[in-house]
């Protein structure tokens, strides 16, 4: 796949961001940053389904001071997700932050950025600026009449430039909008225009049905321009629905080849076998194999074995029975409720060699 020239690099922690390296999927947590253990704990489900940083809301000085304590626990790296109180940030990053999303125009005087921007140095920890059409200053919006992806250029160029002002370069920029080609036509722009890590994404972007197709449609455009170097799904859901997401919008792009991927057939009236509920176990099932595999559900022998003849393992279904079959061969003849298990088998034999 095309990537465009190579972005400055930037460290969260130990994932790094930019540079030619792998997309990185991040998601934020929806819980109340000085609840503790609520936070450990759905930072530890983000990273078991794949996530690789989590961003905390951070609206006051308690949730600044409780970072220190989940950073001791995340398996991790945290963001802190702060606006307009640059004490927050300070804060923040005492308690050991690794990454500040905060935008330099929003929080007062050069004096105020020139401490953040310090203290951020000194910790080599990495600013993004975060700029999304709901957030765009009442100046450029008035210039061009309403929100377009010129104006989110614009508005977010506008902190970058504060901070290279201050000889500060490790930096990440968002351009969010809710409307998908609006999104995809700033990324360019912003694209031809600095070489900073962009963090991609489709903001307000729904719940988990309609805001993982408009997610999909815009993170996925950007990304097949070879443009995008971490990327947040965001749902009105589970945050672990947006790792999934995210995983398989990698995959289906051929950016992330080290995961397995799951080929099932739409139904039709070949289909003699409970299709649905099987293709959805299997899939749940080898979420955690970290190996490079392609397995296939299908629905019948008619074309099972054939159409899924790239993957490694799959089955297909006949009545009440099924074909299991390796590398388009078929291998042996089950019944249907013994399907999944002896599918699994085939899966360990592949998996542990």
């Amino acid at each position: 796949m095309y990537r465009r020239e190579e972005t400055r690099p930037v460290y969260v922690g130990n994932v790094q961001i930019g540079g030619q390296s792998d997309v990185v999927i991040q998601s934020m947590a929806t819980t109340d940053t000085r609840d503790i253990d609520a936070t450990v704990s759905e930072i530890e489900r983000l990273a078991e389904v794949g996530c690789q940083i989590v961003r905390l809301a951070v609206i006051n000085e308690d949730a600044a001071k409780a970072i220190e304590q989940i950073k001791k626990r995340s398996p991790l790296p945290l963001v802190a997700d702060i606006h307009f109180d640059y004490k927050l940030a300070l804060i923040a990053l005492e308690s050991g932050i690794d990454k500040i999303r905060i935008n330099p125009g929003n929080i007062g005087s050069i004096e105020k950025v020139q401490k953040v921007v310090e203290a951020c140095r000194a910790r080599n920890v990495p600013i993004r600026i975060g700029v999304n059409s709901g957030s765009i200053e009442k100046e450029i919006l008035n210039k061009y009449g309403h929100p377009t992806a010129e104006g989110l250029v614009e508005s977010a160029l506008k902190h970058v430039e504060i901070l290279e002002q201050l000889d500060f370069y490790d930096m990440v920029i968002s351009l969010k909008a809710s409307n998908v080609p609006m999104m995809i036509k700033a990324y360019h722009l912003m694209a031809e225009k600095r070489n900073y890590p962009l963090h991609v994404g489709v903001t307000e972007a729904g719940t988990i049905f309609s805001g993982s197709i408009k997610s999909a449609v815009g993170i996925g455009s950007v990304l097949s321009s070879g443009i995008g170097d971490t990327i947040r799904v965001s749902l009105t859901g589970e945050p672990t629905e947006e790792i999934k997401v995210a995983k398989e919008m990698l995959k289906s792009l051929e950016i992330r080849t080290n995961e397995p991927e799951i080929i099932s057939c739409p139904t039709c009236g070949r289909v003699q076998i409970d299709l649905i509920s099987l293709a959805n176990k299997v899939e749940d099932a080898i979420q955690k194999i970290g190996q490079p595999l392609k397995v296939a559900v299908m629905g019948c022998a008619v074309n099972g074995p054939g159409e899924a003849r790239e993957a490694d393992v799959g089955v297909a279904g006949g009545h009440g029975e099924g074909l299991i079959f390796r590398n388009g061969e078929i291998v042996r003849k089950v019944k249907e409720e013994e399907l999944f298990e002896e599918l699994m088998k085939e899966i360990e034999d592949i998996t542990k060699k």
